[in-house]
C-alpha cells in the first residue's frame, strides 16, 4: 500500500501501490496535511483547563506502578559501565515528581551509578505500559555515549505490537507528521494545517510550548510477522521500527493507519486522546479499506479487556558507549 503527500504509507517496491490521499478531503500543506473540516477556535485557559485534568489522571495512573525488587529485573546484561534490562509492562522506567516505583529506581538500588542518582543512568525510556528492552548507563561516560547515540538516531530498535484486523501489505512505512493536540492535551495527533492555524495566537506562556511546535515529520517501518486471531477477531502480529522517534509515534501511527495497536487506553477504541490519530472514520475508511472498523475495535478491545497494551520493545542494536564493541539483544514479547 502506499499513502502519498503529507499523510503517507510507502509500501514496499514488491508490493502493489495503492493510492492512499483521498482527493476529496486531503490537500498537501508544506509539512502537514489540510482535512476539509471545520476546526472551531480554540482557549488557551479551555486548553490549559483540558491539560490540568488530563495531568491529573496521569499521575493517578503513574501511582499505581509496580515496585521491583532485584530479583524481580530481568536482566539481558550487564558489564562496568551499562545494564541492559527486560522491563515489564506496568512499571514506570522513570519516576514522576511524586516518586512512584520505577524500573531505573530498581536498577540503581541493585547496581549504583558513577552519577549518584537513577536520573542519571536514563538515557530512554518506554511508556509504563510498553514491556521490552531498556539500557541504563552506570558511568557518566556510559550516560553520555548512549545519549550521544540515541540524539544521532545510532541505536536501532524494534518493537513487536498486536495490531487490530489484518493489515494487508506485508511492510511498508507509515509517514504522517504529529503534533500536540490542542482539543486533547497533551497527547498528539497527526498533524493537519487547520490544526495548525487555529493555534495562532496562543500565548506558550498560558498553554505551553510543546503545544505550539511545528509539526514533527514522523516516520514508522513496519512489517506483518503473522495474521492471527484474538478471541475469534482478526488481529495482527507487526514488527515496527521508529525512524523519527517521536513521542508516542507507534501509538498516533497504528491508530491513524486504521489499525491501532491492541488495548490501547489512550489512542486506541474509546481512549483518552482522539480516535483514529485525530483522523475521521470517513477520511481512513476511503483510503484503506482493510482498516479495522470500530466495531471490530470494540470487539477486540472487549476481548483483551484483561491484557496490557499489546507492543514489546523487541530488539535493540548499538555500540558500546565505551568500547566501541557491537551490540545486540532481544527478549521474547509477553503476548
Amino acid at each position: 500500500m502506499r499513502l502519498v503527500s503529507g499523510f503517507a504509507l510507502l509500501a514496499a517496491a514488491a508490493s502493489p501501490a495503492i493510492a492512499f490521499t483521498p482527493a476529496a478531503r486531503v490537500n498537501t500543506w508544506g509539512s502537514s496535511t489540510s482535512l476539509q473540516s471545520t476546526v472551531e477556535a480554540v482557549s488557551g485557559a479551555e486548553i490549559k483547563a483540558k491539560y490540568d485534568a488530563a495531568l491529573e489522571k496521569m499521575k493517578a495512573k503513574d501511582s499505581s506502578s509496580a515496585a521491583l525488587s532485584k530479583d524481580d529485573l530481568k536482566i539481558v546484561y550487564e558489564d562496568e559501565h551499562i545494564v541492559v534490562v527486560d522491563k515489564p509492562s506496568g512499571v514506570l522506567t522513570v519516576s514522576g515528581k511524586d516518586g512512584s516505583p520505577s524500573l531505573a529506581g530498581a536498577v540503581f538500588d541493585a547496581f549504583g551509578s558513577e552519577g549518584g542518582s537513577a536520573d542519571k543512568m536514563v538515557s530512554h525510556r518506554l511508556g509504563m505500559d510498553t514491556s521490552g528492552l531498556v539500557v541504563f548507563a552506570r558511568t557518566m561516560a556510559a550516560l553520555r555515549g548512549m545519549n550521544t547515540m540515541f540524539r544521532t538516531r545510532k541505536v536501532t530498535r524494534t518493537y513487536e505490537a498486536l495490531v487490530c484486523g489484518h493489515v494487508e501489505a506485508d511492510e511498508g512505512v507509515i509517514d504522517m507528521p504529529l503534533m500536540r493536540d490542542y482539543e486533547f492535551p497533551p497527547y498528539m495527533r497527526v498533524s493537519t494545517d487547520e490544526h495548525q492555524r487555529a493555534l495562532i495566537g496562543l500565548d506558550a506562556e498560558e498553554v505551553g510550548k510543546k503545544l505550539l511546535e511545528s509539526p514533527k515529520d514522523s516516520l514508522t517501518k513496519y512489517s506483518v510477522i503473522a495474521r492471527e486471531e484474538l478471541g475469534g477477531h482478526p488481529v495482527s502480529r507487526v514488527a515496527l521500527t521508529s525512524i523519527s522517534g517521536r513521542t508516542h509515534q507507534l501509538n498516533v501511527h497504528c491508530a491513524a493507519f486504521g489499525h491501532p495497536i491492541v488495548a490501547d487506553s489512550v489512542y486506541g477504541i474509546n481512549g483518552e486522546a482522539a480516535a483514529n490519530g485525530g483522523l475521521d472514520e470517513a477520511t481512513i475508511e476511503e483510503s484503506n479499506s482493510s482498516r479495522a472498523s470500530a466495531e471490530l475495535q470494540q470487539q477486540i478491545a472487549d476481548a483483551a479487556s484483561d491484557k496490557s497494551m499489546c507492543v514489546h520493545a523487541k530488539s535493540i542494536s548499538f555500540e558500546h558507549p565505551v568500547t566501541g564493541e557491537k551490540l545486540s539483544f532481544e527478549s521474547a514479547s509477553s503476548f
